[in-house]
């Protein structure tokens, strides 16, 4: 594993334990197994670390969002799919970004807001053209509903998760609630 790789690695798990801010550079360094000066040989701080560790996950995030197939309905699905998985395998990082993505600051932030936005915008285009008969602010609001539905798996307790298949589970809330706004 790269040392740039172990420092995100225990960035993540310190961020999410203590926060963005109950957490310094010295602990960081130590549980990536070096010390907190030599952590500035790879980042620059605290604040490139987060914002590395939320644009890895934006990068993945914003890509599952590509259309390829050609057909509105499996080009959602594959999204909604790839989120609900991606949401229950890195519940950690969804969670620090929920509370730390407010700890940004510029360049980074500034970028990441830019990203973020493109993202949103990305889903949008999905979803309008899987239900073309639907006005922008209902598209904006599916949108957001679906995707706070997805993240919120990082809030759930664990009696929720155990023994559930939960990304069929959750799939199969998001697609019925879909059905509603089929053509009749």
């Amino acid at each position: 594993m790269s040392r740039d790789r172990a420092i995100l690695d225990a960035a993540a798990a310190a961020f999410y334990e203590k926060g963005f801010h109950g957490v310094g550079v010295d602990e960081l360094g130590a549980r990536a197994g070096l010390s907190g000066p030599s952590l500035y040989r790879h980042f620059s701080g605290k604040d490139e670390i987060l914002a590395t560790l939320l644009n890895e996950a934006m990068d993945e995030l914003i890509s599952a969002t590509v259309p390829v197939h050609g057909d509105p309905a499996r080009d959602l699905r594959r999204a909604l799919e790839h989120h609900i998985d991606f949401a229950a395998r890195h519940r950690h990082l969804v969670n620090i970004y929920q509370r730390e993505v407010r700890s940004l600051v510029d360049p980074w932030k500034r970028s990441f807001n830019r990203r973020r936005g493109q993202y949103t915008a990305r889903w949008e285009a999905l979803f309008a053209q899987r239900f073309p008969d639907l006005g922008d602010a209902d598209i904006a609001s599916m949108t957001q509903a679906c995707l706070g539905m997805v993240f919120s798996l990082s809030y759930w307790p664990a009696r929720a998760l155990d023994g559930v298949d939960i990304n069929s589970l959750l799939f199969e809330l998001l697609s019925h609630g879909f059905e509603s706004f089929e053509p009749s």
